[in-house]
């Protein structure tokens, strides 16, 4: 390991202390009061139900996942159109996504009845269990992304041989890349799947409970209330988990093989390429620690204070970060650090400024939720119609910001040259104010792991008849939760946008990369078609030389049609997943109305419901429903890739981008909005809980359901993982594509 700076070793030594204060703060949790006889027992409900949603989810995911590997390897030692490395990269990223996953839901199920028992003695103890049991999710998130990626540097460095160091390196971060398709189709899947589940009972539960039988959220009468806990865990803590997993480890990788490239002919500054993206995310993660140990407030803290005491902890992290990132540029040796400084800020920044524009849209303190509200009165109608229009307005502002972001920090990496000259530094820029914005997701990610956790608590509040009290603390807690989950949302949806930018470019590089693995006799062919003489010539091309080599222009209809096919992607996977939780809700429904129909003494609390056969409809609904979007996001790209080559991808590529990140902030604000303008009635505002616009309000929040927790968040994690397909299997294209 002697080409590897000795600083590089912060980053296994971070993931090891993230990994160290995640079970810190999980014994922490696990030594608090569990409360009474009733709450444990309905705590050991959800807990079974949700582990055993995901013990039969990781089988059939376990399936898709050997099948897929077996193709890679076909791919790699049978045909040689792949790195040999591929199918164990891709086996990793997907088991270190789940068990990222796994560990946050386990953790989540164990503190919902803790956090319902502080939540008894004062708000802001309610306040610590919740988000210390979330940070345990942000911190083993980026704890096992940080070492994942880490020994797989170190073991590429070790047996990865080429004569050519500077190209070694290059070969060895786009191989590190492909693990980040295992991680995102582990994530889609959990995502998609838990996504399903949750609003299935959610939406079961609220129709024939809230609106037909009038009894409150989370009544124990109710019998999907225990599957509508259970999908808290597994939708938003599991499936969010393995989805910021990816998004985590995909900004890192992305602009390490970025670097590579843009530093191709200079050995000790592309070490330092590599390596920037892995070090930012270590210190950030060191600082994102210190942010929790930020988070406090005082009994009878409104939203706008209970929002602001985590504030001051993400807030407090950035600030840390920004500071300690130039320290880390500049010790790197960078010419133009304070340019890629200038980045990294533009990337927090962005990712501050889109949580600000989420936070706005969605919280019950601002007016457009408000408004929203407001329009109950008038019934469901112009709840939904309310809704859809703020959602859609809303986007404006991600959208922007994502804009400015992406042209600053591309400005500032280049000293703003924007010819040809200055694209592979650009988009490194690009790929490093990705990272900025993750690299305190730490802390970010425990303030959206905290939401469904405040959640459950109340749930378990009201189902063991604790004090009205204490339900009104965990409902300002579960409020601010709904707010933190959408600013979440909106970060990883952000995010997403700048690392599938980068990933572009990244997927030229691994184009290139891909003519080493082509088979001599196939390989005179290819590079034939596209004008290249020889391997050598082909891989010197700069990008802009690649890009006119294989005609990648607006006036290529190969490329409109690619664009055309990615928009409607986004489309189709949300029409898909929008009618699997409608066929699952409908399942709910008439069981939820057979149970009261025939269970004598339900209603008057005299019986107990049948809660595990709405958790086990759920679960087959789920199992079931996941599997067409989620294999749609692997087909496609191979198959565009084989119709229409290069030029069809990367026009796909980018119409998913677009289409795809414009659509999922629309959903996930309209999502938070209605669920929030529901909580604002329900607080005693325009009539309150029972009133005629209560009752609309919460269709508004049914239809919002699925938007937020299972369509939106799902489309971040569908555009990395078409892109990270389209890498992997970049050799199948190039050799095999028909036009």
């Amino acid at each position: 390991m002697e080409n590897i700076q000795p600083i590089f070793w912060l980053v296994p030594v971070t993931s090891v202390l993230a990994l160290a204060f995640a079970w810190f703060f999980y014994r922490q949790m696990k030594a608090c009061n569990e409360g009474t006889e009733t709450m444990q027992k309905i705590a050991r409900h959800v807990r079974a139900g949700a582990l055993a949603y995901l013990s039969q989810q990781y089988k059939i995911v376990g399936i898709v996942f050997v099948v897929i590997t077996l193709v890679f390897a076909w791919l790699a030692y049978g045909l040689e159109v792949q790195n040999k490395w591929v199918p164990f990269a891709f086996l990793t990223g997907g088991f270190f996504s789940g068990l990222a996953g796994f560990f946050g839901m386990k953790t989540a199920t164990y503190a919902s009845n803790r956090a319902a028992q502080a939540a008894s003695e004062s708000l802001n103890a309610g306040l610590r269990v919740a988000f210390r049991s979330g940070a345990v999710m942000g911190l083993v998130v980026v704890g096992l992304a940080l070492a994942d990626i880490s020994v797989w540097f170190l073991v590429l460095n070790a047996f990865v041989e080429d004569a050519n160091p500077q190209h070694k390196m290059l070969v060895i971060t786009t191989i590190m890349l492909t693990f980040g398709m295992g991680a995102s189709l582990q994530a889609l899947f959990a995502r998609v799947g838990g996504g399903i589940f949750t609003k299935a009972a959610d939406v079961g539960a609220d129709l024939v409970g809230k609106v037909e039988a009038g009894i409150p959220e989370d009544d124990p009468r109710n019998p999907a209330t225990i599957a509508d806990n259970v999908g808290d865990n597994v939708g938003d803590v599991a499936g969010m988990g393995a989805d910021l997993y990816e998004s985590y480890a995909g900004s890192i990788l992305a602009t390490a093989a970025l670097g590579a490239a843009a530093y191709l002919h200079n050995a000790d500054l592309q070490l330092s390429a590599v390596i920037a993206p892995m070090l930012i995310g270590a210190v950030g993660t060191i600082l994102s620690i210190v942010g929790i140990f930020m988070v406090r407030t005082k009994e009878g803290a409104n939203m706008k204070q209970l929002m602001g005491a985590l504030n001051t902890g993400i807030n407090g992290s950035s600030v840390l970060i920004t500071i300690a990132s130039f320290f880390i540029l500049k010790s790197l040796g960078f010419v133009n650090y304070w340019g890629l400084w200038g980045s990294v800020v533009t990337g927090l920044a962005t990712g501050i400024l889109i949580g600000k524009a989420t936070e706005y849209y969605t919280s019950h303190a601002y007016r457009p939720t408000q408004r929203i509200a407001e329009q109950a009165k008038t019934g469901p109608a112009t709840v939904i119609i309310g809704g859809l229009g703020e959602g859609m307005i809303s986007v404006m502002f991600p959208v922007m910001f994502v804009v400015f972001g992406t042209l600053l920090s591309y400005g500032f990496s280049t000293r703003w040259d924007f010819s040809a000259s200055g694209l592979s530094m650009g988009l490194y820029g690009i790929g490093i104010a990705a990272v900025g914005m993750l690299s305190t997701l730490g802390i970010t990610l425990a303030t959206d792991a905290y939401g469904p956790i405040a959640d459950n608590a109340g749930g378990n509040a009201e189902m063991s008849h604790l004090p009205p009290e204490v339900r009104q603390r965990t409902d300002a807690l579960d409020a601010l939760g709904n707010t933190t989950a959408a600013t979440g949302k909106g970060f990883a949806i952000g995010s997403a946008a700048l690392t599938a930018l980068a990933l572009l470019a990244s997927y030229v590089e691994e184009i290139k990369i891909a003519y080493t693995h082509v088979s001599a006799d196939k390989i005179s062919g290819v590079l034939h078609k596209v004008g290249f003489d020889t391997i050598e010539q082909a891989q010197g091309a700069s990008l802009v030389e690649f890009m006119h080599a294989y005609e990648v222009h607006l006036m290529n209809p190969k490329v409109l049609v690619g664009m055309f096919i990615g928009v409607m992607m986004a489309f189709l996977f949300c029409g898909l997943t929008m009618n699997a939780v409608g066929r699952a809700a409908s399942y709910m429904v008439d069981e939820v109305r057979r149970q009261f129909r025939e269970i004598v003494g339900i209603m008057e609390g005299k019986a107990e419901p049948d809660y595990a056969r709405c958790v086990q409809i759920s679960t087959q609904a789920a199992q079931h429903e996941m599997l067409l979007p989620a294999s749609l996001a692997v087909i496609v790209p191979v198959a565009i890739g084989l119709l229409l080559g290069v030029p069809g991808v990367l026009g796909l590529l980018g119409g998913a981008l677009s289409g795809g990140f414009a659509l999922a902030v629309m959903m996930a604000n309209a999502g938070g909005a209605w669920d929030n303008a529901k909580k604002y009635i329900e607080e005693g505002h325009l009539g309150g809980k029972g009133s005629a616009a209560h009752k609309a309000a919460v269709i508004g929040d049914t239809v919002g359901d699925p938007f937020k927790d299972t369509s939106g968040p799902s489309l971040n994690i569908l555009i990395k993982l078409m892109t990270m397909v389209s890498i992997v299997v970049a050799g199948v294209t190039v050799t095999y594509s028909i036009f």
